[in-house]
């Protein structure tokens, strides 16, 4: 099986055990790095998520993994929070955030500017709609985007 059809497999098995126990599987990936295979299950919550939250996910995707058998070779479970920095991938992501400050990165520059900051106003299948700090709304289509993930302020 290759790594999407393992992680399809994965997500529809386990998602909505993860999701019956108080969590949101925000992203899921199978890797290999330094020789070594990953598959890692990012989980999160309104209230943010701790070590025992991530052991409790972890031993019940750990019997559902074992039970499924979906990966031949061997690999690392792990379980952890998404982190500040990950991006806003799906509209689950920008529900979830809607009325937070995120930062749009761009492919390429729209009225001279690659990033913009502000308030996620809205979104749709093929724009994303902020307020800047200037109080201007800004529309941008999703195709122009490189990546989306909260702004993180000081």
């Amino acid at each position: 099986m290759n790594r999407n059809n393992i992680i399809k497999t994965v997500k529809n098995s386990c998602e909505p055990v993860v999701e019956e126990l108080g969590y949101d599987l925000v992203d899921l990936e199978f890797i290999k790095e330094n020789g070594s295979n990953f598959l890692r299950f990012y989980i999160g919550k309104p209230e943010g998520i701790s070590i025992d939250d991530c052991q409790k996910v972890s031993e019940i995707v750990e019997d559902i993994l074992d039970e499924l058998d979906p990966i031949e070779e061997s690999y690392y479970l792990e379980v952890s929070s998404p982190g500040l920095d990950r991006p806003l991938k799906t509209d689950k992501d920008l529900k979830r955030n809607k009325g937070k400050d995120i930062e749009i990165n761009l492919y390429k520059s729209i009225d001279g500017k690659k990033k913009y900051i502000g308030e996620l106003l809205d979104f749709t299948d093929s724009h994303i709609k902020i307020k800047e700090e200037t109080q201007i709304e800004k529309e941008i289509d999703r195709e122009a985007i490189s990546n989306i993930k909260l702004a993180v302020k000081f």
